[in-house]
């Protein structure tokens, strides 16, 4: 069985909507603007690309993610992995061809298939629509989150509203920095 990973850089008030500086929110670059830069911080997005065996994101990231990552050398070995992205609307001839093997999964049930296949972790990035519908089926098994300190109000979430039973974590790694960034790496208890 395979280990889903959601990762994702988070405010404290919980949002993960535009971090790097994407556009349309207001706070936009959030993880490093008016935050001074500790590198010890990011020691865990390091890791992760060596640990990770595939990544996956739903069309959005994918969209996002697919004109840039291929031509950035700082990704290697994102950028050899095999790659699943979760939509019911992208089709096959929308893939780039210069990113390597990537599949589609057309819902939650495919993503619990894919977990019951032989291999090793399984990355979730950006996608919080996604990381939400995820969580909500009860199929992500790790977080990795980087929690910023900072309070952003409005945006996209990681966690849903849904009422839905007590979900149990279980602290396995955590660390503050200088600049006040947490890391809070968490196992889904089950």
């Amino acid at each position: 069985m395979r280990t889903l990973i959601a990762t994702a850089f988070v405010s404290l008030d919980g949002v993960v909507e535009a971090p790097g500086g994407e556009p349309g929110h207001r706070s936009a670059g959030w993880t490093f603007k008016d935050i001074e830069f500790d590198e010890a911080a990011y020691e865990i997005k390091g890791r992760e690309q060596d640990e990770a065996a595939a990544m996956m994101m739903g069309r959005v990231s994918y969209e996002a993610f697919s004109p840039v990552w291929p031509t950035l050398d700082y990704f290697p070995k994102y950028n050899a992995m095999p790659k699943y992205v979760v939509s019911s609307t992208l089709q096959e001839d929308q893939l780039v061809d210069n990113w390597g093997e990537i599949t589609i999964l057309r819902s939650l049930d495919d993503v619990a298939a894919l977990k019951e296949t032989e291999g090793g972790p399984i990355s979730i990035h950006g996608s919080a629509t996604l990381n939400r519908n995820l969580s909500d089926a009860g199929l992500i098994d790790r977080y990795h989150l980087l929690v910023f300190p900072v309070l952003l109000g409005a945006g996209k979430r990681l966690f849903s509203q849904t009422d839905k039973d007590k979900q149990m974590l279980k602290v396995v790694e955590s660390e503050s920095y200088s600049n006040g960034i947490q890391k809070l790496v968490y196992d889904v208890v089950r």
